[in-house]
């Protein structure tokens, strides 16, 4: 059984780096994302005190970008050059302060059909890539499976954009991906059959990169977090799933609470079954 690292999807003070890791370390994380989905709020010397700390005591750091932050844009008009910048200071922040990813969301369909948008995605995604190594910042990034099934960002579609990009990993967001099959993860065939794919393009040092919650869900599409054990999505499965890989695990809880968080992680931690 490989590790599992554990942490919460935002960091839990902003009013200094070091009382946010004396919180991490209180609640026995051991992984942290730092919540940049509406804005921004670290500066560069703030991040740069989060790594070392982190670092200092085995805690793995990913970002997520900004939600405006998505490639695959119609035009490379203002709303493109805002996220392509979105995405940028992600990536100096993660470098500043030694995250694992940039975790970001996919972008859209925007009435194409989804071959011409998941191409539009690749493209913008390598131009941003060639700015990034211009300016030191070619950190990996990970995609992000969505929870609206007629939108872009299926497990297929991250998947195909993690196999053609190498720098480019999946983030399986496992209450998303509960949500668009109508509640269909509840068993660890169905985890584990989602993270073999995963495996299968990923680069062999890299961890999985998990996002999990209970969720509520309506026409197989998310609506909203739960507190866990609100909801029918389970953390089990997922463990005893993520066992049978020789390979570890970064697992973000987005659930809403420090009491889910902590509910999750007992699980996660405990001894899988048949381990």
């Amino acid at each position: 059984m490989s590790a599992i690292r554990f942490g919460p999807a935002r960091v839990p003070s902003r009013e200094s780096p070091e009382q946010a890791v004396e919180l991490l370390l209180d609640r026995s994380y051991t992984a942290c994302e730092v919540d940049f989905e509406g804005k921004f709020w670290m500066d560069y010397p703030w991040a740069e005190r989060l790594g070392e700390l982190a670092r200092e005591n085995g805690i793995a750091l990913s970002v997520h970008a900004p939600i405006a932050g998505f490639m695959g844009h119609l035009e490379r008009d203002k709303k493109y050059r805002m996220a392509t910048g979105m995405l940028d200071h992600s990536a100096g922040v993660a470098v500043a302060c030694g995250a694992e990813l940039v975790v970001f969301h996919p972008g859209f369909l925007l009435g194409r059909e989804r071959e011409a948008a998941l191409a539009s995605v690749a493209e913008q995604l390598g131009e941003l890539r060639e700015r990034l190594e211009g300016k030191g910042r070619a950190v990996p990034f990970g995609v992000e499976v969505m929870g609206r099934v007629r939108e872009l960002g299926t497990a297929d579609d991250v998947l195909w954009l993690a196999e053609r990009l190498d720098w480019v990993r999946p983030v399986i967001d496992f209450a998303h991906l509960h949500a668009v099959t109508d509640g269909g993860f509840t068993d660890v065939e169905t985890f584990a059959g989602i993270l073999a794919r995963a495996d299968a393009v990923l680069e062999p040092d890299a961890p999985f990169h998990v996002h999990f919650s209970d969720i509520a869900y309506a026409n197989r599409n998310e609506t909203k977090h739960l507190p866990y054990g609100e909801g029918t999505l389970r953390a089990e499965p997922l463990r005893d799933a993520l066992a049978r890989f020789d390979r570890p695990a970064t697992v973000i809880s987005e659930s809403p609470g420090e009491e889910s968080h902590q509910a999750i992680k007992s699980v996660l931690l405990a001894s899988p079954v048949g381990g």
